[in-house]
């Protein structure tokens, strides 16, 4: 995960802004415009579920490894 945040170019120490969306590359957006937050909330839950595919295969290879 802080791998990701330095990609994006957000201080990994930093807690996320209240309030405000994710834009990508460090940005962030108003939420004022309820499409865009949307669009962007679509991509960070593609972001998230391509991370958990990811690491759900490591982790089978991992255990096969293990055995």
């Amino acid at each position: 995960m802080l791998r990701d945040r330095r990609r994006r170019g957000v201080d990994p120490a930093a807690p996320p802004a209240a309030g405000k969306a994710v834009a990508g590359a460090g940005q962030e957006a108003s939420s004022s415009d309820p499409d865009e937050r949307i669009r962007q909330l679509e991509a960070r839950l593609r972001e998230l579920e391509a991370s958990e595919r990811k690491l759900a295969t490591e982790r089978d290879i991992l255990r096969t490894a293990a055995k």
